[in-house]
């Protein structure tokens, strides 16, 4: 079993940026597909990035593509998730979560583990 925090979230104004961390314990990351998940309230919870084991696959949400980044340091055992331009409807609980899969999913259901989130707020 993996256990997953994530850290790094806070209030920033629209335009600004902000880097998530997603730390691992009790299993190596890198045997993990890692995701980035986001709930704003009243919302179901949506897919934001995913990366593969290796980092040779990525993909994004179209709503973030070419604001933000994900990445992986598997010699770390950490994921992030660098967010710039941020909007104000980028602001929401932000989790972490891992799958055995080999291949990027963008289907919540589909992962096993999850972080706590971390709340990222961006006002106008």
């Amino acid at each position: 079993q993996v256990q997953l925090v994530e850290s790094g979230g806070g209030l920033v104004q629209a335009g600004g940026s902000l880097r998530l961390s997603c730390a691992g314990s009790g299993r190596i990351l890198s045997s993990y597909m890692m995701g980035w998940f986001r709930q704003a309230p009243g919302k179901e919870r949506e897919f934001v990035a995913a990366i593969n084991r290796s980092g040779g696959s990525i993909r994004y949400a179209d709503s973030v593509k070419g604001r933000f980044t994900i990445s992986r340091d598997n010699a770390k055992n950490m994921v992030y998730l660098q967010m710039n331009t941020l909007k104000p409807e980028d602001t929401a609980v932000y989790y972490c979560a891992a799958d055995l899969s080999a291949v990027v999913n963008t289907n919540p259901t589909q992962y096993e583990y999850w972080g706590q989130g971390t709340q990222v707020t961006v006002s106008s």
